[in-house]
């Protein structure tokens, strides 16, 4: 028989004390009617998303059952039987190579300016608004602006042959600033919950703020910012529209990509939600089964992001304690 301790009874007393007060004695109607529907809200968000995911598991369960390896190595074909999203996957690897290379460098560094070493004045604050708006812009924007700059504009620098523009480069490039105010939000965020406490002790036996912010503010941050790093990298992962105007391809794809050849980078290419999109759409028979199986890629990939974001995260909440 487990004895009651005032470690165990204090709490929990202090908690009745705290209802009772506010409650005066009675039934909080209106607090348990919010808490149901919130409750309820959640089952039914869970039971919307657990349907989706069934019926697309569901869905493709053929394809993988009887032409798994096929499937995730062959290209594009105009029948679905043959067809495969190998050409997406290496177009969707190197598309985040350059959001993980440019974006996530980029908006670390300017997530510790903003709050480590820029004064609370008009400019950073101008600068942190219109931060905060342009991760609010639809996607279709930063496509327009892709286009504009990386397909028209530099054309000679993002492509060779016949590609005009419209290359891995020029996609890798527009995502990587569709992501960069969601990186520098959720970076600063991260480094502004870091207590004052931590930057004082260090400053207290001498270290400089470089030295603060590399031993103290980023581990102690990293758990935080490593979640918004996967959650942009998920964003670009799963971007459809502004890769359409950047120049995917919709349609047969030439080449033969690989993971590994550089010069596959200024030519046409194609991307795993493009492969998604115009299968979806395909009124043949067959397509709605590989698009299907596209999609559980695609959220496999997502997945494994996130398992790896979560060991990492939590390995630097250990080392914080």
């Amino acid at each position: 028989m487990a004895l009651s301790t005032p470690a165990t009874i204090g709490p929990k007393a202090a908690e009745r004390t705290v209802s009772d007060q506010l409650t005066k004695g009675g039934i909080d109607w209106a607090g348990g009617t919010f808490r149901a529907v919130l409750v309820g809200t959640l089952a039914f968000s869970i039971l919307v998303l657990a349907t989706l995911i069934i019926d697309v598991v569901t869905t493709s369960e053929v394809v993988f059952r009887t032409n798994f390896v096929d499937f995730m190595t062959g290209t594009l074909r105009t029948k679905a039987h043959e067809a495969g999203i190998y050409q997406g996957i290496v177009g969707s690897f190197w598309i985040c190579a350059f959001v993980v290379v440019l974006a996530f460098p980029l908006g670390i560094a300017a997530a510790l300016y903003l709050e480590e070493y820029a004064s609370d004045s008009g400019f950073s604050r101008f600068v942190n608004v219109n931060i905060r708006n342009l991760a609010g812009v639809p996607s279709i924007v930063y496509g327009i602006l892709g286009f504009t700059i990386f397909t028209k504009a530099l054309r000679g620098l993002t492509s060779v042959g016949n590609a005009n523009g419209r290359t891995i480069v020029s996609a890798g490039l527009t995502l990587a600033v569709l992501v960069l105010p969601i990186v520098i939000i959720t970076a600063s965020e991260a480094v502004r919950a870091v207590p004052s406490a931590i930057r004082e002790a260090g400053f207290g036996v001498g270290a400089t703020r470089w030295e603060v912010i590399r031993s103290h503010v980023l581990p102690y941050a990293a758990p935080g910012i490593i979640t918004g790093l996967i959650l942009s990298l998920a964003r670009a992962l799963g971007e459809a529209a502004p890769l359409i105007l950047v120049g995917a391809t919709t349609g047969r794809l030439a080449n033969d990509p690989s993971l590994l050849d550089l010069g596959q980078l200024r030519e046409r290419f194609t991307a795993l939600p493009i492969i998604v999109t115009e299968w979806a759409k395909n009124p043949r028979p067959g397509f709605d089964q590989v698009a299907a199986a596209a999609i559980v890629v695609m959220l496999v990939i997502v997945v494994v992001a996130n398992t790896v974001a979560i060991l990492l995260r939590n390995r630097y909440e250990k080392k914080r304690t």
